[in-house]
């Protein structure tokens, strides 16, 4: 008999199962914030509901808890002061392992029917999640609700069906049978369990504190192991709330809601004690290299799936759709003014310039016009505002600062501030364009993240090639691009993104942007250069987190 979670959801499991199988366009949860999908009263409420956690403590009813923390800072200056509790690390890791056992007994079937009822649960409150994920990332509002809120929640369901996947391979029992010749045979009967490694730490990052957490949290969840949730210090709330809503569910199912615990510390040290604990045995990081690397170097008795930085390139060729082109560009360089892991860094052109069906473009042709492009895109401030957001942190504001200063390169395009009249406080800039030559490595050749580009004048589209495959293997990338109307030129580019490993885009002039990865089709990361170590999602990324142990037993042999 099917756990009734599994049976409830059993249409979206099966549903999420074909689409991983076949990689084309499905999604669980609507992506537009439109009151039809998720009903008329949906998006005030919503926003009464994240309104109601301002300047409230956030109770969670956790154990080990010694006092409050807050501090998040808006990057619309939206006062948040909401508290968290601040509970003893040993004490969430000690009721997690506690929880764990009845979490194996419910099985592979119930784990994985729960896990897609949070899911549901979730995208009911995909406004109150959308307006945290906004006010505390500084994403647009738009953004904020499809990435903060569906496409999360389906990137977590594709993790859950790659658990349950991998997890039905294994039967729950067998009669093993050797034959003997003259002599009876050996009858033994075998019994499998799947039981989880241990304790799972996600360590949220700032700026898609849902999106880049979700698919860790529910691998972790559906292959039997406790999770606690560390979050970014700016990025709290999305992650308090989707806590509270998992620990809800996990009770109303007769599940230990300490299964799911909320870690909340901006105290580096605290942070190392709990992910280097023995009882921590798989941790789940998106952010900078340096931290990124520390646990891969420090956190021996966990498997670390760690996406870090990197540097996105494109290789421009030739094209015979010019203007859409430079549309495509400047959508992506601009969407939330850079703050993605996936935005383009790095665009190569060749020194000779381009071919296009208006006719040759010089190299500097394509740096006026790219710049004209971007301009043109941002002026409309309804239009910037909705796409660039706001920066995320001082430290990114710094860096365009630098790079408008002329230090790294010829600036092509200045970054301008702009004022929100919505949010007055918001620090809003638009994207700086900079012009180098290929040899100025120490420029373009390490992540400057937020809205900083380079157009890298190179030799020719042979050199471009061979300098992004060298990028990618030494710096890592998650994302490539190359535009061209040359099949020779496509099919170089491909190899070497397949040497280097790197998921290519290719002359993309319409709706569908570089730095955008769709759930259940597009891998997010491949796990095979130093940008990432594993991929959002594949079998890869979920069938290291459990552990079958048998036992067996003599059958008496029947007559």
């Amino acid at each position: 008999m099917s756990h009734p979670m599994f049976e409830k959801h059993r249409a979206t499991i099966d549903s999420a199962l074909n689409a991983i199988a076949t990689r084309g366009y499905w999604a669980a949860f609507n992506e537009m914030p439109s009151p039809r999908a998720y009903g008329e009263t949906a998006p005030e409420d919503g926003k009464k509901a994240f309104e109601a956690h301002l300047g409230q403590q956030f109770e969670l009813g956790q154990p080990g808890q010694s006092g409050w923390t807050g501090g998040e800072k808006s990057p619309y200056g939206v006062e948040l002061n909401v508290q968290y509790p601040v509970c003893d690390h040993a004490a969430l890791i000690a009721a997690g392992e506690k929880a764990m056992d009845g979490w194996q007994k419910v099985g592979a079937e119930g784990r994985t029917g729960i896990c897609v009822e949070i899911l549901d649960r979730l995208n009911k409150q995909s406004f109150e999640l959308a307006h945290a994920v906004m006010l505390t990332t500084g994403q647009g509002w738009m953004m904020a609700f499809q990435a903060g809120a569906p496409h999360a929640q389906d990137r977590g369901l594709e993790a859950v069906a790659y658990a349950w996947r991998e997890q039905s391979f294994v039967p729950a029992e067998t009669i093993w049978e050797k034959p003997q010749g003259k002599n009876p045979s050996l009858i033994l009967k075998k019994h499998f369990e799947i039981v989880g490694r241990g304790v799972g730490v996600v360590v949220g990052c700032g700026t898609f504190p849902t999106w880049n957490t979700y698919p860790g949290v529910f691998a972790a969840l559906a292959t039997g192991n406790a999770v606690i949730v560390k979050p970014h210090s700016q990025a709290i709330l999305p992650a308090a709330i989707t806590v509270r809503t998992i620990r809800a569910v996990l009770a109303e199912n007769g599940i230990d809601p300490n299964l799911v615990t909320l870690c909340v510390t901006d105290q580096r040290e605290t942070t190392q004690k709990l992910v280097t604990d023995p009882a921590v045995k798989s941790i789940d990081f998106t952010g900078g290299n340096v931290f990124g690397q520390w646990l891969i170097d420090h956190c021996r008795q966990a498997q670390v799936y760690a996406e870090l930085a990197g540097v996105n390139n494109i290789v421009i060729d030739s094209t015979d759709a010019y203007k859409p082109m430079l549309r495509n560009l400047a959508f992506t360089l601009s969407l939330y003014s850079g703050q993605m892991c996936t935005t383009s860094q790095a665009l190569f052109v060749p020194a000779g310039g381009i071919e296009t069906e208006d006719g040759h473009k010089s190299y500097d042709d394509v740096c006026a016009d790219l710049a004209k492009a971007v301009s043109g895109f941002l002026s409309k401030p309804e239009v910037a505002h909705a796409v660039l957001g706001a920066m995320q942190s001082a430290d990114t504001i710094k860096r365009v600062a630098e790079a408008d200063s002329g230090s790294l390169g010829k600036v092509i395009l200045a970054s301008q501030k702009l004022e929100n009249p919505e949010f007055p406080k918001a620090e809003v800039r638009t994207p700086v364009l900079l012009a180098c030559d290929a040899a100025d490595e120490k420029a373009y050749m390490e992540e400057r993240f937020g809205p900083i580009s380079f157009i890298v004048k190179v030799a020719d589209t042979a050199a471009a090639i061979a300098l992004s495959e060298r990028i990618v293997s030494t710096h890592g990338a998650l994302t490539a691009g190359v535009y061209s109307t040359k099949a020779e030129v496509i099919d170089a580019m491909t190899a070497a993104t397949m040497r280097s490993k790197v998921a290519l885009s290719i002359n993309l002039t319409g709706g569908v942007f570089v730095n955008q990865s769709a759930a259940f089709s597009d891998y997010h990361g491949t796990g095979g250069n130093p940008a990432a170590n594993a991929s959002y999602a594949d079998s890869a990324f979920v069938a290291n987190r459990f552990r079958v142990v048998q036992r067996r037993y003599h059958v008496a042999q029947e007559n």
